[in-house]
């Protein structure tokens, strides 16, 4: 990968700064409607993300019509702007206020794991509102470890790692982290992990995801084997009725200690919960991408 420049780098950070500001200072429905405007110009700027879902709907849902996969991938692009917003203002979120932006459901799946004192790996995704889920899960219950990927720009890497902190959370580098996740899951404490991204061959292995072969990671389920942590699917999900975010926890993925059936399990409950919410996952994301030795490229 080509150097970045500084200059880039704080061109972006300034746009990105800019955008956050807009967000965080203004009134609440007001940053709604800004949210929303910043991620149908996101659609407008960058036609691949459009293209891409387009595809990835198609592979998953060959049974459903043009009508259908455009309303999904434009309910994709609102659900961005719900998580800009509510990201933009995580400073002013606090244990008091909380309840208004997220709500719980299942949480007894949680307080069993807790139980058994092997600590808990939620295998989330980038599903409704997976930035709020673990901040707000801080200031509900208690803070736990997310493991995150440095972004591309340290300067917009910075300003989104002190955001995710404010809440208690300790960041967990996705380069050198399986130490840090033993010994948190040794203290009985909880480790979120998004489970629901490309892998290559080196690192994982294809299992089935929405009936296709998808090349999945392996390390998840490694480590819940090695642990013995509770392996607990968790995702903040958006609720038009409610007209906030419910953070549902669903039951317990049994571990064998056979990694890839395992993380065959994990998809498959990941895929449940997608379609729940079809219209909040981010088919943006080229999840089917390293192919089987001999399978066609799925994407330009």
């Amino acid at each position: 990968m080509a150097q970045r420049s500084r200059f880039r780098n704080r061109v972006e950070a300034a746009i990105a700064r800019l955008a956050v500001a807009s967000l965080e200072k203004t009134p609440l429905a007001v940053a709604n409607r800004i949210g929303g405007a910043y991620a149908k110009l996101l659609d407008g700027a960058i036609p691949r993300l459009r293209r891409t879902a387009e595809r990835n709907l198609l592979f998953a849902y060959p049974e459903r019509d043009a009508a259908w996969r455009a309303q999904t991938i434009d309910g994709i692009f609102a659900s961005i702007g719900r998580l800009l917003t509510a990201f933009a203002r995580f400073p002013q979120i606090t244990s008091s206020n909380v309840p208004e932006w997220i709500d719980y459901e299942g949480f007894e799946h949680y307080v069993r794991a807790k139980e058994r004192g092997r600590g808990v790996l939620f295998a989330t995704a980038h599903l409704g509102n997976w930035e709020l889920s673990a901040f707000a899960h801080a200031l509900l219950t208690e803070p736990m470890s997310v493991v995150v990927r440095p972004l591309d720009n340290p300067l917009i890497d910075d300003l989104v790692e002190r955001r995710r902190a404010l809440s208690g959370n300790k960041l967990l580098s996705k380069r050198d982290f399986a130490r840090s996740i033993l010994h948190a899951l040794r203290n009985n404490e909880a480790v979120g992990i998004l489970v629901d991204q490309n892998s290559s061959p080196d690192f994982g292995v294809f299992v089935p995801f929405f009936g296709k072969a998808a090349c999945s990671g392996l390390t998840f389920a490694k480590l819940a084997a090695r642990s013995g942590a509770a392996v607990i699917p968790g995702f903040a999900v958006w609720d038009a009725g409610k007209r906030r975010y419910v953070l549902r926890f669903y039951a317990e993925v049994p571990v064998s200690g056979d990694a890839t059936a395992d993380t065959a399990a994990i998809q498959s409950a990941v895929e449940a919960a997608i379609r729940e919410y079809p219209d909040q996952w981010l088919w943006i994301h080229r999840r089917w991408k390293t192919r089987p030795e001999g399978e066609a490229r799925m994407y330009d």
